[in-house]
């Protein structure tokens, strides 16, 4: 395992905002890059991050990365066996264990219990339709996969074993998907467990929609956003909501990462109605992640978005393009994003 020396390059972009009630007194945020200097091989877009101090990355030609430190330094590797598949779905519980599965068929659920330096299958799915959209938990033993839909049903697997055994649900339980309907690996944030038994998973395509569980996974609701679809790389890629009500929604049309049009929502009802914003971000979004009650980060090929206004307005952030996930952690303020040959650490400096 290669330890690398990080160079850190610190780009500050200053935003500002007026009150919701559109007052003229300014909200300003200022943000922190912190530019780790990697491989440019490196494509990452699973990100995993537990706490100020232990961050996980994972993505193409199977590497792994792991920082104990906040950041400041990282060891990759290549899971040995493995070495063509893309980790896209990525989720860690500690700097020991974490759990990865891969892009594309077979799809693969890898478990390390050592922190990365081996890696055991948990759970294979040889049918060629099979591909994996992303990952997350409710708790440490328990957790849910989701993929493509196979036979018309949307792939689904638990585990209530902290990722040691895997179940797929049965199809009665598994939602079905109209035709032309299927899911983005794009950042791993396509599916978030809430609470104690809330599980929501969006959908692209030809029909893009939000599904919505309250009991993990065994009856499922149906949220239908006005986003853009009816094409193939169309539809939701991420969403994020602070609480029972409040969510957002991005994705667009991933061939053409520039085009605004319906490529952003925001609900204050839980999905019952959606609005866009004043003032759409730069294009197609991949990750939308909540940093704070009203401070909304949202990412893509072409740029990085800032709202200070819980997602009614947007503002770009200058020179940051091809992050493709920014997550921060689940325990703490440590803000991460990654994506093309691009991994930085984020400081948001809140008034």
């Amino acid at each position: 395992m290669k330890t690398l020396t990080l160079i850190f390059i610190s780009f500050c972009s200053t935003f500002y905002f007026q009150t919701k009630n559109n007052a003229p007194q300014e909200y300003s945020e200022i943000i922190n890059f912190k530019k780790i200097e990697i491989d440019t091989t490196y494509v990452f877009r699973g990100l995993s991050v537990i706490d100020d101090s232990v961050a996980w990355v994972s993505g193409k030609n199977g590497i792994v990365g792991k920082s104990t430190n906040g950041g400041k330094l990282w060891k990759f590797k290549r899971v040995k066996g493995f070495e063509k598949l893309d980790f896209r779905s990525l989720y860690a519980f500690n700097s020991h264990e974490a759990i990865i599965a891969n892009a594309g068929s077979p799809a693969h659920i890898l478990r390390t219990h050592d922190g990365g330096e081996n890696w055991e299958i948990m759970y294979t799915n040889k049918d060629s339709s099979a591909f994996f959209d992303g990952i997350d938990f409710w708790n440490d033993q328990q957790g849910i996969i989701y993929g493509d839909p196979i036979k018309g049903k949307l792939l689904l697997v638990q585990t209530k074993d902290g990722g040691k055994t895997w179940k797929e649900l049965s199809g009665k339980n598994c939602p079905e998907m109209a035709s032309g309907e299927g899911s983005f690996a794009a950042s791993g944030t396509g599916i978030r467990c809430y609470g104690k038994d809330k599980v929501m998973i969006c959908t692209g395509g030809k029909v893009s929609r939000l599904l919505v569980s309250k009991n993990k996974g065994i009856n499922w609701d149906i949220l239908t956003p006005p986003i853009i679809q009816g094409e193939t790389t169309t539809g939701i890629s991420s969403f994020s909501f602070r609480n029972d009500l409040e969510g957002i929604i991005v994705g667009g049309d991933f061939l053409k990462d520039k085009q605004k049009e319906k490529s952003i929502f925001y609900t204050k009802d839980g999905g019952k109605t959606w609005k866009e914003p004043l003032n759409s971000t730069g294009g197609e979004r991949c990750c939308v992640e909540y940093i704070s009650k009203n401070l909304i980060l949202c990412t893509g090929k072409s740029g990085m978005d800032c709202s200070a206004s819980g997602g009614i307005k947007w503002s770009p952030i200058k020179d940051q393009k091809n992050f493709y996930v920014v997550r921060k952690a689940r325990k703490g303020k440590l803000i991460i994003a990654t994506g093309y040959k691009r991994l930085s650490i984020l400081t948001v400096l809140l008034p």
